[in-house]
């Protein structure tokens, strides 16, 4: 066989696709991502940690707390339990690539570029440059700021991608639509509430029409990324992305 049918990391292109997209890698992916953002809470923000946590985060674990389980590690045990039961039933093999993960990462890099370019040329359509500093967090310190958008693209994914996406995909599949048009609408629903989601609750930010519809926009583009490269993959690109815009383009 010649070398013209591998992928750049040396692995046959369907392998490394069908790789991505599995549970237990996408799980090894997002750990340093979630370990990161766990830790960073609670040495950052100690007796006063929900205050800093991202809205997704923060959300479901007042779920929790409303059905009487508080636990400061739950969350995060679950989404990966999560995904380790996932792998499990769907029966899985058992392999981590190093090639495969070092792909994912380069592929989150390079989505979270053309959301970046495709920010820009939104905010050039729209010509409101005032309302685009809307988009970063209020005042905090690097460090904080860093936080906060790893738990972003952690929960958020989870919330609005791994879970509610599904949900509604099987809702419309219940009113008999079509599954393209069960999976456009579905899309099209949750990218909304994805960025409706962003302008309620105590640290919302001001309903400005700039925000709103590139927030739509990019949960649209989360979703579609999330149906197409899966989980890992996403996370990877929402957190690289926040990363991009909130800190280095904003020290820039």
């Amino acid at each position: 066989m010649t070398t013209d049918t591998l992928s750049p990391l040396g692995r046959h292109p369907e392998e490394y696709w069908n790789q991505t997209r599995q549970p237990l890698l996408c799980m090894v992916f997002l750990f340093p991502l979630l370990a990161a953002y766990e830790i960073g809470v609670l040495t950052v923000g100690g007796d006063d940690a929900n205050a800093i946590r991202n809205g997704a985060d923060f959300w479901m674990r007042d779920w929790l707390r409303f059905i009487g389980l508080d636990y400061a590690l739950l969350l995060p045990g679950l989404v990966l339990a999560g995904l380790l039961v996932w792998h499990i039933v769907g029966r899985y093999p058992w392999r981590m690539p190093i090639e495969t993960l070092a792909g994912m990462l380069a592929e989150s890099l390079i989505f979270a570029f053309v959301l970046v370019i495709f920010g820009q040329l939104t905010d050039y359509l729209f010509r409101h440059a005032e309302a685009a500093a809307s988009l970063s967090v209020p005042a905090q310190t690097d460090v904080l700021r860093a936080i906060t958008f790893l738990g972003a693209g952690v929960y958020e994914e989870f919330m609005f991608r791994l879970c509610l996406l599904p949900i509604c995909y099987g809702l419309f599949r219940l009113l008999r639509l079509e599954p393209k048009w069960s999976a456009g609408l579905s899309i099209l629903a949750t990218s909304l509430v994805f960025s409706l989601a962003h302008y309620v609750g105590p640290s919302a930010d001001t309903l400005v029409l700039f925000t709103f519809t590139f927030r739509a926009l990019a949960g649209a583009f989360f979703a579609a990324l999330f149906v197409v490269r899966g989980f890992g993959i996403t996370v990877g690109c929402h957190a690289a992305y926040d990363l991009l815009v909130g800190i280095l383009l904003r020290n820039g």
